[in-house]
């Protein structure tokens, strides 16, 4: 049995990575060009690793006793020490270093000192742990804020203005560009593209605190034409409930705890330290997208989310009975 899984364990691997996204594979104009440095790279660790491990082999293999070697005091060697511990990596270091300034200057830098300052399309605001995302695009009264999932149209460069509301984060979606640091007081910009509608997944990649491994994102493209019908679904206030428990749900959440963190357009709940949840239904995703939206997980955060999350600022909130728990999740699954 133990032979099988060793012998099947290359196409796990395989099957394993079918739906991730990752730095192979490439879906915007940005990854697109760092991804040559990238396999340059690769390939250069595979080939002094390769030589290396052929120099451990050699005198592994040789045979014989010390007697047939000139004594280790006789000297000698040293230009082969200068060549291979100081000259290569030195060069190799060098020109890695050029072509990844010459990358560099292929993206449009925010630089204010020679007007090019970047309008932003999406402003987007790193907490521990999750992400603030407001969409500035078109009129002020047609802005709005949402969390977590952010949603672009395929196709067309987007610009995100990235910042930090606590510590240092750093926003990466691999499949679509490199990484960049949102560092508290110094906002940063990134231009990013999806060639195709998809979902591509990314994470904060930069430690900042216990829950940094769940603080992800999701970067859905969709169509112009999708993308332009969300954009006027989010800007409209949370949808009135009409079901007894849903109207239930909605007096527990405004006289409870929830309305002091969280905010629902069109209603009375605005607090600011938390995800807006106006639209929470449509989201594929809670807990920074480490959990399925669906009821059983809604009401195990409600409850427990410290279980889930140890570390988040969302509270377990232990004394709703099960009727009152059932009637929240039914008011935030018509959130959409």
């Amino acid at each position: 049995m133990m032979r099988r899984l060793v012998l099947l364990s290359p196409l796990l691997l395989v099957g394993g990575c079918a739906s991730v996204q990752s730095t192979f594979n490439t879906q915007g104009p940005g990854a697109a060009r760092i991804a040559p440095l990238m396999w340059a790279m690769i390939i250069l660790f595979l080939a002094v690793s390769l030589v290396m491990w052929i120099l451990i082999v050699i005198p592994v293999r040789r045979r014989g006793s010390l007697d047939e070697h000139e004594p280790v005091d006789i000297g000698g060697g040293q230009g082969w020490v200068a060549l291979g511990g100081l000259l290569i990596p030195l060069l190799v270091l060098s020109g890695f270093f050029i072509a990844g300034l010459v990358v560099l200057e292929s993206f449009p830098i925010h630089d204010p000192s020679k007007q090019t300052r970047f309008k932003p399309d999406i402003l987007i605001i790193g907490h521990q742990w999750w992400w603030e995302v407001h969409y500035l695009d078109g009129p002020v009264n047609e802005h709005f804020v949402t969390a977590n999932e952010i949603h672009i149209p395929a196709g067309q460069p987007v610009t995100l203005e990235l910042k930090s509301a606590d510590v240092i984060h750093a926003f990466w979606v691999p499949s679509l560009h490199g990484k960049l640091d949102m560092i508290p007081g110094h906002p940063n910009f990134m231009r990013i593209e999806a060639y195709h509608p998809g979902d591509y997944a990314g994470e904060c990649a930069e430690y900042c605190g216990v829950q940094h491994a769940h603080m992800r994102l999701l970067v859905v493209a969709q169509a112009p034409s999708a993308y332009k019908l969300w954009l006027r679904q989010m800007v409209r206030p949370a949808v009135q409930p009409t079901t007894p428990e849903a109207i239930a749900g909605e007096h527990l959440f405004l006289s409870g705890p929830c309305a002091m963190c969280h905010t629902v357009r069109g209603t009375l709940a605005g607090g600011s330290v938390a995800p807006d949840l106006t639209h929470l239904a449509s989201r594929q995703f809670i807990g920074t997208n480490s959990l399925p939206n669906n009821t059983a997980y809604l009401e195990a955060w409600i409850t427990n989310a410290q279980s889930l999350e140890p570390g988040v600022l969302m509270p377990d909130l232990t004394d709703f009975s099960g009727t009152q728990l059932r009637d929240l999740v039914a008011y935030l699954q018509q959130l959409k």
